[in-house]
């Protein structure tokens, strides 16, 4: 890679201060002493406050009330599964639930004459926050080459302009096409089929950026891509070890589900190099105590584990197990189910014999006594359920990391029977039922095989472009074309200035979108924003009302139908733009009967119905209030891999070495977002408010570096010869291991080296980024 000069490429990043007005200043940071429980009546006022800050209070009310209702629509936030029964008819959702259908469903609309008074240069000078607040696209724009304002486009010259760049390519495969996980499984489905009928497998999606080290990890180790729990699950939990997530700000409708858990006797464990609120204490807003302010305990032990210390803390867990199962063998590990179902036992042994319990205590960070205490509760218990997000899948050993927690739930036989297995928590809403769809770039030879059956097509058979690969082919001029079903490349994506340059590089972008976000500002040699439903957005097809369908991380099918009336007559859905522009660019090349699928959903579902197993009877059952489960093996206690058994996995601890001037960097989320869309300015329960370009440090390191608390500096580091670097960061001295800090995402993905990834799942290491500090020229007023 190229040098890079020390400058942050603006237009990229934008002004990412609290005060526009004077990006010098810093008078508007405001720091308080953490929050001790989660949700509670605070959450009630701020999801209240959203609401009507982007509606009228009528659109609002009647927004939520359906939101996760089984006649409503499916919250456009997090992937946490809905309660089979007892859902509460007023509020199913959670605070930053409503943020999210507060941002969707506001009525702000932006059409042509917003576009023609701000240049993109004019609005990528904004911070994300300020372009998300701007409102919803109302309807299709176009930026031509060497423009500088969107202007309006009919939707027929959209689809002609994009067919027209994607037959004059060379190759099919130098076109690239994203997905969102917002997207429903009825146009992941088509999308996929467009793609593959157009002739590539070019489908990177934001899984390949969070949850794919989870996917390769259980699959090679248990056959399937997906945890085994489900809801139920955690109500007959003896333990449930919580690792590298932060339920209260990312999936906070868990608390419930872990405060129910903790009344049925369950042992908590959270695993984190910050302590979050939400794992501390949990103040139900829907109950008499919730309202009154009375907490409930949430962790009973709190491992405050290193940055990537995860592999080495699982690993004591069993090497302390094995101690005591060698004392009184038989009573700490099921040989039962090792032997009937696991291969690999004795290896496993082996490796851990190589290890003493002192040295993974300084690996991860955990003293031997707190070990002691958790290994412990695992020995004489054996209905254990693990969790985990991306504090452990964004590692450059996170497929192992995970191995090894699957590791711990194979000795204890704590897979595939009631109050135990596996629970990796998806972030958007539908990213694991778009795998399931086929956005896939690396597609099974079976799923291959049946799409050639069903349309008549024999699809492309060698694998596509991922997100990183998907990066480097344009900064190569490999790929000239880029479309996006939904999201927010350019902020979701690592090392956003190289990212910039290769969306710079391409002919044409595409983004189909809801609301304006910075990915529509940093475009090719002509760009299109292509407007679409959301959620909350009635669909009308041929003058009948049709629904979509999502799958939760628990593998639950159900119906999503929107209620809103959209706030233009010019948005179409995501599956009726799929349709017409297959139709656009294919012509008469096309196998596929496009057509019927413009008629009514129901023909998308047949069609999922007999290319993809598990899908039986699928609009009827998908009617059925509450929707369906798909099949799950290790759930139902088989594992197809390989060796047809669940594989142990032997994996080494490989510290990452720091200079004594380096830090490890881990980027967060703030209470005030969802991924990339920032609902607001305050961190309420980490107690930063006003302000998001801040770091984290321990007071140690503080000194250390000659610093001080609200001192401002620079982060920058080095990586493959190529200096990265952000500018203007607020130290907070927090409670967080030595020689860790934490900043929150996506301000510091400029630093996240594109090269730098995980193996075997080439996500990006964001949760483990080295870095320097130094003071910036710019001082607090």
């Amino acid at each position: 890679m190229e040098e890079n000069n020390n400058q942050e490429d603006k237009a990229a990043t934008g002004n990412q201060r609290s005060n526009p007005e004077n990006p010098e200043s810093f008078e508007g940071l405001k720091v308080t002493a953490p929050k001790t429980v989660a949700a509670g009546v605070p959450a009630v006022i701020s999801s209240v406050k959203h609401i009507l800050s982007e509606m009228d209070p009528l659109r609002g009310m009647k927004a939520l009330l359906k939101v996760n209702q089984k006649s409503g629509f499916d919250c456009p936030g997090c992937a946490w599964p809905d309660p089979d029964d007892d859902r509460s008819r007023i509020a199913e959702y959670c605070e930053n639930g409503a943020k999210a259908v507060a941002e969707e469903a506001t009525t702000k609309a932006l059409r042509s004459d917003f576009f023609a008074l701000n240049s993109i240069e004019q609005l990528a000078d904004f911070d994300d926050y300020r372009i998300g607040k701007k409102g919803r696209i109302a309807q299709p724009m176009y930026l031509p080459k060497n423009g500088t304002h969107y202007q309006p486009i009919s939707w027929k010259d959209a689809f002609d302009l994009i067919a027209r760049h994607l037959n004059e390519l060379a190759s099919p495969d130098e076109a690239a096409f994203y997905t969102s996980g917002r997207t429903s499984n009825e146009a992941a489905f088509l999308y996929q089929l467009f793609v593959r009928e157009y002739g590539t497998n070019n489908l990177p999606d934001c899984s390949n950026m969070c949850h794919e080290s989870s996917g390769v990890a259980l699959n090679e180790s248990l056959g399937i891509g997906k945890g085994s729990v489900t809801l139920e699950d955690f109500y007959e939990a003896e333990v449930i070890i919580i690792l590298g997530q932060n339920p209260g700000t990312n999936h906070p409708r868990m608390l419930t589900a872990l405060s129910k858990a903790k009344e049925n006797g369950c042992t908590i464990i959270s695993v984190n190099p910050l302590p979050e609120t939400g794992l501390v204490a949990f103040s139900d807003p829907q109950t008499v105590k919730g309202v009154l302010g009375i907490k409930a305990k949430l962790s009973d032990i709190f491992l405050q584990v290193k940055i990537n210390g995860d592999l080495a803390l699982m690993k004591a867990i069993s090497k302390l197990m094995l101690e005591e199962e060698r004392k009184s063998p038989g009573t700490v590990f099921d040989h039962e189910f090792i032997k009937e179902h696991t291969t690999g036992y004795d290896a496993l042994l082996s490796n851990i014999d190589k290890y003493q319990a002192e040295e993974l205590s300084g690996a991860c960070g955990i003293s031997i006594s707190q070990l002691q205490e958790v290994a412990s509760v695992f020995c004489k218990k054996k209905k254990i359920i693990a969790c985990w997000a991306m504090g452990l899948t964004q590692h450059k050993n996170a497929v192992d990391s995970i191995k090894e927690i699957v590791n711990v739930l194979l000795l204890k036989g704590s897979i595939g029977k009631p109050g135990a297995g596996t629970c990796p928590v998806r972030g958007h809403s539908n990213v694991q039922g778009d795998r399931t769809m086929g956005i896939y770039e690396k597609p099974s030879q079976k799923f291959l095989d049946s799409i050639e059956k069903n349309f008549g097509f024999r699809p492309p058979q060698h694998h596509g472009f991922d997100v990183v690969d998907s990066i480097k082919a344009m900064h190569e001029g490999k790929i000239k074309v880029f479309m996006a079903m939904g999201g927010n490349f350019l902020s979701a994506t690592p090392d956003t200035a190289y990212t910039a340059a290769a969306l710079r590089k391409c002919r044409l972008t595409v983004q189909i979108s809801t609301k304006l976000n910075r990915s529509h500002l940093i475009t090719g040699e002509e760009a299109l924003i292509l407007p679409t439903y959301g959620r909350s957005d009635r669909d009308l097809m041929n003058g009948e009302e049709q629904f979509i369908s999502c799958e939760n991380s628990m593998g639950v099918i159900q119906k999503s139908k929107g209620n809103l009336n959209p706030v233009s007559d010019q948005l179409k859905s995501e599956s009726a733009i799929v349709c017409e522009l297959a139709l656009t660019v294919l012509g008469n090349r096309t196998r596929v009967n496009w057509q019927k699928y413009l008629q009514h959903y129901d023909n998308i579902r047949d069609d999922i119905e007999r290319t993809i197993p598990g899908f039986d009877n699928y609009n009827q059952r998908v009617r059925e209030p509450g929707g369906f489960y798909l099949p799950n093996s290790s759930r139902q206690g088989y594992f197809p891999t390989r060796t047809q058994k669940a594989n142990f996995n032997v994996a080494d601890i490989t510290p990452i070495k720091l200079e004594e001037d380096e830090l490890l960097m881990m980027t967060i989320r703030s209470h005030d977002q969802f991924n990339t869309t920032i609902y607001g300015l305050n961190d309420r329960y980490r107690g930063v408010l006003n302000e998001r370009r801040v770091i984290f440090m321990n007071e140690k390191d503080i000194q250390k570096f000659g610093l001080k608390d609200r001192d401002v500096v620079d982060l920058y580091n080095f990586y493959n010869g190529r200096k990265r670097m952000a500018h203007k960061f607020i130290v907070i001295a927090y409670n967080i291991p030595e020689k860790c800090c934490a900043t929150y995402f996506p301000e510091t993905n400029v630093l996240v080296p594109l090269e730098s990834v995980a193996e075997k799942s080439n996500t990006p290491t964001s949760k483990s980024v080295i870095l320097k500090v130094q003071k910036s020229e710019v001082h607090p007023h």
